[in-house]
């Protein structure tokens, strides 16, 4: 079986877990791990049986780069591998800007290499089921809430957990945004820590998102109306709840003879390790990329609208003394 020699640049919480996935798979060789934290980079290397090296170093030894640094270093290190001929796989967000998005798209087409983004609800089970049984969308609604930890406290709530119901909205929705409406707060750190926002598209169809990091619990759900039916997802249950014209193997729901219920679960989905075999296949195997620049870009574009509208709903309701963010 062929492997990709496989770099991790950044091994914090989650570039820990690349990098042990990594470790286990057979198509990937992991030659090294950089982190700008020595200590981290060789307790994670240690762990994961591979080296620490300086970056350029690692993007030497390295066929493809996964690059899981806070935001801020992502374009920096992500086009450093792709200028020197290195396939990468990059967390989301793509980048900190539209036009750095849009430049690590131009590189990989020059460079001719494989630009994955690394929007892990894609690779779920959960997404696969609502894909496979839910027409064109109404009305979404989503709800991403959990404790606070500092992680992660270096960009917003929106960049943090609300990108992850963005992308699956933008990739259920398939249209373009008309208009945001939004409104949030920095509580426990330095950015938005509470966000809530209404996303209206061109077909007419409208979501409305929820985003915590405050808050007593984690709760991971998506309600889903369209003309063919509802879906409700919880996520961190495992669970689905449809509704459907026809019977479809469901049953009956009082009082509307035309449709079923039926509800679903599925078995503990590893989710990133689908996300690295996916990356994988396009490297070795030339597999179109699932989750691509392209698609990294909107994620992008539509946190960056939520983040303007919230400034915008902020600068009002500070105006009126409601909220002030220097509290």
């Amino acid at each position: 079986m062929e492997t990709v020699k496989l770099g991790v640049a950044g091994v914090g919480h989650f570039g820990r877990y690349h990098a042990l996935k990594a470790a286990s798979t057979p198509r990937a060789q992991l030659v090294g791990v950089f982190d700008r934290d020595p200590e981290r980079a060789r307790s994670v290397g240690w762990e994961a049986g591979a080296p620490p090296l300086p970056l350029d170093e690692l993007i030497a030894a390295s066929d493809a780069v996964i690059v899981a640094t806070p935001a801020e270093a992502h374009y920096e290190i992500a086009a450093r591998a792709i200028r020197a001929g290195r396939h990468v796989l990059i967390e989301k967000p793509i980048a900190s800007t539209l036009e750095e998005a849009d430049s690590l798209a131009a590189l990989a087409r020059e460079h001719d290499v494989v630009l994955q983004v690394g929007h892990l609800e894609r690779f779920s089970a959960a997404h696969g089921a609502v894909s496979a049984r839910m027409g064109k969308p109404l009305y979404l609604e989503a709800v991403r809430v959990a404790p606070f930890k500092p992680r992660g406290t270096d960009v917003s709530v929106i960049l943090d957990l609300m990108i992850h119901d963005l992308d699956l909205i933008l990739a259920l929705v398939d249209a373009p945004i008309e208009s945001v409406d939004a409104v949030g707060a920095a509580v426990a750190s330095a950015h938005e820590d509470i966000a809530n926002a209404r996303v209206r598209f061109t077909n007419g169809c409208v979501a409305t998102i929820t985003a915590s990091r405050i808050s007593l619990k984690t709760e991971r759900r998506m309600r889903i109306f369209a003309q063919s039916g509802y879906l409700a997802v919880d996520f961190a249950g495992r669970k689905l709840t449809a509704i459907v014209r026809g019977q479809g193997g469901g049953f009956p729901v009082p009082g509307m003879p035309e449709f079923s219920m039926k509800d679903m679960a599925w078995e503990d989905h590893d989710s990133l390790a689908a996300e690295h075999e996916a990356f994988y296949a396009s490297v070795l195997d030339g597999a179109p990329v699932l989750v691509d620049a392209a698609a990294g870009r909107r994620a992008l574009a539509a946190a960056i609208a939520v983040k303007e509208a919230m400034d915008r709903s902020n600068a009002l309701v500070t105006a009126s003394g409601l909220y002030n963010p220097a509290e």
